[in-house]
């Protein structure tokens, strides 16, 4: 019993270390939907995601505290009905989540390192682009319109996404300079 008590995803985290993903998730959904506005620039959502998930690893490093943030931020994302893709859309959020759980074990601490946090930010934001191609294929549209669309949606998702993520690591440090988090 006490082993399978181990398992569970949710008796992994402290409270404090719950509300600190809970916020992520919240400020990614919230950052989307002021988004929404048509900026005609694709990809700028990118610039938020990006940020929230690589900060819940620096605030949280601990493994599945990504995802976790992915997998909420997706399931309220599908519950408003934000995007065109229906349930798939809580895919868009959950890859790029699993992306950055996997850079933090391999190096755990790329939340503090420009250069590896803009690579998981390079990472994130193409599995975020992969993704769209992939739900925008299976749901039918044709080819070569996904394949063009997916060529401009990777530079600005890709641009955004390293922008996003270059802004992590003084936030890290100054919270860790500060002892908010360990």
């Amino acid at each position: 019993m006490a082993n399978e008590e181990k398992l569970l995803l949710w008796q992994r985290f402290t409270l404090r270390e719950g509300i600190l993903l809970a916020f992520c998730a919240t400020f990614i959904v919230i950052t989307r939907a002021g988004l929404m506005l048509n900026l005609k620039i694709p990809g700028h959502v990118m610039l938020f995601m990006a940020f929230f998930m690589i900060l819940a690893r620096g605030c949280v490093p601990k493994i599945g505290a990504p995802t976790l943030v992915g997998l909420i931020s997706g399931i309220v994302s599908v519950l408003i009905g934000m995007g065109k893709s229906g349930p798939l859309t809580m895919v868009k959020f959950l890859f790029p989540a699993i992306i950055v759980d996997i850079a933090g074990m391999i190096y755990p601490q790329f939340p503090t390192s420009y250069l590896a946090s803009i690579i998981v930010g390079l990472l994130l934001s193409a599995g975020r682009s992969l993704t769209t191609t992939g739900i925008e294929y299976a749901v039918g549209m044709e080819t070569e319109i996904v394949l063009q669309k997916a060529a401009i949606m990777a530079f600005s998702h890709a641009l955004f996404g390293g922008i996003g993520s270059a802004l992590v690591p003084p936030i890290i440090k100054r919270l860790k300079a500060n002892r908010l988090i360990k």
